[in-house]
């Protein structure tokens, strides 16, 4: 694998010239490739495994509004499109790409078909490294593997069609075979991964929870209810508050940090704008580096994990989410956001 420097820290990756399509297609090439759930990453790898050349079956509760997602995606009933339990038969690699809480509750049923040889292959550490509350222990003889995305399954596949792709880890957990790092990279340049970096299952799920709760979600989410409301309860419109808080952050400045980073965002913004950015940065970073660590340190614990499979396994989950999320897009700030986007130019003048 080549060196990559990081910021002065060098780190190993893979990139499709290490490891080109042919020679992931020529790993593979025997495999059955049972992609287990339908729902947020199954369609966009499942799909660009498929229109990169491998063997892929879906495996899916019939009936249901996934299973008709599939057909419409063109998976054939009883060719490509299978009940779960026949799928798991027929796979030599079941990607287990079921919610954490649905992981856990089919893994009797799956741990089945782990037959020795075959590969268990996640995105997401989180049922192998909380194995206590999961119930998710691999039997000998299999490959336990991972790739993790870094972007959920809809962008992993908008990537995939523009020709680009999203960056993702990998690691191995389980090596039965003695194939099963050349097995996890082979799938990780099937699905369309930019390049890929290594790391084990806890450290990518304890980075995936923290940065979903922080940065990624969590906090921006936070962070701008903060400043919109500062700024409506000093008088600013609903226009000017939305458009100073989110608009301006979405549309202009993070697709520039995005191409080259913040220095050159920075760089590139006005003399005030610079100052404040360069003065206040310090200020957030302390009020919000205690709050960092306790939430590495609840994701370490397993309490995360813990308040995730209990919400998530309760009966009225559905019903407490949309609540949940209806009180998030009924908030004034965010109808306020619904407007703005509504005035946007369709086309240029």
């Amino acid at each position: 694998m080549p060196q990559m420097n990081f910021g002065g820290t060098i780190e190993p990756v893979v990139t499709r010239e290490e490891f080109p399509m042919e020679k992931a297609l020529e790993t593979l090439k025997d495999e059955t490739i049972a992609v287990i759930g339908y729902g947020v990453q199954g369609p966009g790898q499942a799909l660009n495994l498929r229109d990169n050349g491998f063997n892929v079956i879906i495996g899916q509760r019939e009936g249901g509004d996934s299973w008709d997602k599939a057909v419409k995606d063109g998976w054939i009933e009883g060719k490509t499109l299978f009940p779960i339990e026949e799928a798991c038969e027929k796979g030599t690699i079941l990607c287990y790409l079921l919610s954490d809480a649905g992981q856990k509750e089919l893994w009797p049923t799956i741990k089945k078909y782990l037959t020795k040889g075959k590969a268990l292959y996640f995105s997401h550490g989180f049922s192998i490294v909380y194995k206590e509350q999961t119930g998710v222990i691999p039997p000998e003889g299999i490959d336990v593997i991972m790739v993790a995305p870094k972007g959920p399954g809809a962008f992993v596949r908008k990537l995939f069609l523009e020709g680009k792709g999203v960056n993702a880890s990998f690691a191995v957990f389980q090596d039965a075979t003695g194939r099963a790092k050349e097995r996890t990279l082979a799938l990780g340049m099937g699905i369309g991964s930019g390049f890929m970096f290594e790391t084990t299952f806890q450290k990518e799920v304890y980075s995936d929870l923290t940065g979903e709760r922080g940065v990624l979600m969590g906090a921006i989410a936070g962070i701008m209810e903060a400043q919109y409301a500062e700024l409506r309860k000093r008088g600013h419109t609903p226009s000017e508050a939305f458009n100073e808080t989110v608009e301006e952050a979405t549309r202009s400045l993070i697709p520039l940090i995005d191409q080259n980073g913040m220095e050159w965002m920075f760089a590139n913004c006005s003399t005030t704008a610079q100052r404040g950015a360069l003065d206040w940065r310090h200020e957030f970073r302390k009020a919000v580096e205690p709050v960092f660590t306790r939430l590495y340190d609840s994701v370490a614990s397993g309490h995360e994990t813990e308040i995730v499979l209990k919400a998530n396994s309760a009966p009225d989950y559905r019903a407490k989410l949309e609540k949940e999320l209806k009180e998030i897009g009924d908030s004034e700030m965010w109808q306020a956001g619904k407007t703005v986007r509504s005035l946007r130019p369709q086309k240029s003048l």
